[in-house]
């Protein structure tokens, strides 16, 4: 037989086995298909059982056992402790003292009411200063935070609408009167005569007066567009019948007359002032008869309603004149109606020959210039001068030339009427 040789090394004996460490954690085997986690934990804890030589104390504690609970545990939930920060959780362990508030000391912005008793700590640590006296953003409010001029705005949209209907401040007359708009000077001449009194002028009183300086001119209108559609006649028994619709009506055309740069009747009167003050004139349309008080000359007034005690009443087509007893007819404004005519005939009646017809009238009104002084020329008037350059009204100078030589109506003496438009 083959020996073997005596340098061989003999085999290595066998290991002791080592009793495993108590309580060591064994490695849980993979999990296999068709065995639960209890079938898998009771066989590691019956091997383990059999490897050790001695029972393992506290077995129900084991580890093992606890993995089956372990799932329970997590499922439950569990109450977290709010986290102090780290300089609450210093002073934390640091007594606490008591102060009591005594009466009439003075308070601070967090100081408690009714004297309570307030836990204060010792404020040796800078962090904690710090905490204290900094501002605490409130994270849950939504409303943006506004700008410094957002909020001067803000506070004063709040106080206009806090003195919207208050009453307003005290106010000199003389100051009120210049702050009034000239349309409403008459009107609010009651309002202001109060506050001189001494009554209070509130917004009440200033609101009527714009109310009531509306109607009114929502009644001129009415009445001005009547005027220009109907007869003097007609017209004259509109206004015998309401003695005060001429005066409103006389107000609205002050009024309107206003907003123009130049007054027809103020160029009449300056032309006037040039020629001798023994002619006589006769104003038809007078209105406050602002021409008579104006020149030495003799005036007479006519107009379909007075309000003045120099002006005599009457259909502007028959006046109470002689015939050829006067120098000048003015119509300043007044040809209103649909019998035109009618009022140039009675110009040319009572006018002396070679005398002097001066007519103002709204730009707007002509329809054809040539026309109307063609119609003009049949009725004794021959055109002496004109003048075009003012916007709102045309002045015309006519010359008596003799009768009239058409009797019937004129195609070319058409004015339109002063007409608003709807509102």
């Amino acid at each position: 037989m083959f020996e073997e040789p005596e340098w061989a090394e003999e085999p290595p004996a066998p290991a002791a086995r080592t009793p495993p460490v108590p309580h060591a954690r064994l490695k849980s085997a993979p999990r296999a298909k068709g065995f639960s986690r209890k079938q898998l934990q009771a066989t590691l804890q019956a091997l383990q059982a059999a490897a050790l030589p001695y029972p393992l104390p506290n077995q129900k504690d084991n580890d093992s056992n606890s993995d089956s609970d372990l799932g329970e545990k997590k499922r439950k939930k569990r109450k977290k402790t709010p986290k102090l920060a780290p300089f609450m959780e210093e002073n934390s362990k640091l007594p606490v003292k008591r102060v009591k508030i005594k009466k009439g000391e003075s308070k601070g912005p967090e100081a408690p009411k009714n004297s309570d008793l307030v836990p204060v700590l010792p404020q040796t640590d800078p962090a904690l200063t710090r905490t204290i006296h900094s501002p605490v953003e409130d994270r849950n409010t939504t409303e943006p935070r506004l700008s410094r001029k957002q909020w001067r705005n803000r506070q004063k949209n709040k106080r206009r609408q806090k003195n919207k209907f208050l009453p307003l401040k005290s106010q000199s007359v003389a100051a009120l009167k210049q702050e009034t708009p000239p349309e409403l000077t008459e009107v609010c001449e009651p309002a202001l005569e109060a506050k001189e009194s001494g009554a209070s002028l509130d917004r009440g009183g200033m609101l009527r007066a714009k109310m009531k300086l509306r109607l009114e001119g929502a009644r001129f209108r009415f009445l001005n567009e009547q005027l220009y559609c109907v007869t003097s006649s007609a017209a004259s028994h509109i206004f015998q019948e309401d003695p005060e619709a001429f005066e409103l009506y006389h107000r609205g055309f002050q009024n309107q007359i206003k907003r123009w740069p130049l007054k027809p009747v103020d160029r009449i009167i300056k032309d006037l002032k040039q020629q001798p003050a023994s002619l006589v004139v006769a104003d038809f349309g007078c209105g406050d008869c602002q021409l008579a008080s104006s020149v030495r000359n003799t005036v007479h007034c006519f107009d379909l309603a007075a309000l003045d005690p120099r002006v005599t009443v009457c259909d502007m087509a028959q006046v109470p004149l002689k015939d050829e007893s006067v120098d000048i007819a003015v119509f300043c404004l007044s040809l209103m109606g649909t019998n035109l005519s009618d009022f140039l005939k009675e110009a040319n009646r009572v006018l002396k020959p070679g005398g002097l017809l001066k007519i103002a009238e709204v730009a707007s009104r002509f329809v054809d210039m040539r026309s109307f002084l063609g119609a003009l020329a049949q009725l004794g008037f021959k055109l002496v001068s004109k003048d075009l350059t003012n916007s709102y009204f045309y002045l015309l100078n006519f010359h008596k030339t003799g009768l009239p030589k058409a009797q019937g109506p004129l195609p070319g003496l058409i004015l339109r009427p002063c007409l608003y438009k709807r509102r």
